[in-house]
């Protein structure tokens, strides 16, 4: 999902698709302390996938203070 699609988002759908994103991490996490992880890549762009939702939610939180 790029910066548009997470904006676009309401913020329970936020939250949903950071929980999805944080469960996605764990198990990849899993799979390269097994071993079996195919694409060591593939956590990297989970976490900064993460990262942008974190930032879009605390934009908002930010926007409705003010």
């Amino acid at each position: 999902m790029d910066n548009k699609e997470l904006r676009a988002l309401s913020p329970k759908e936020l939250d949903e698709r950071l929980a999805e994103l944080r469960q996605k991490l764990f198990d990849l996490n899993r799979k390269k302390a097994v071993g079996s992880l195919e694409n060591p890549l593939e956590v990297k762009g989970v976490r900064k996938e993460i990262a942008r939702a974190e930032t879009i939610k605390r934009e908002r939180e930010l926007g409705a203070k003010k």
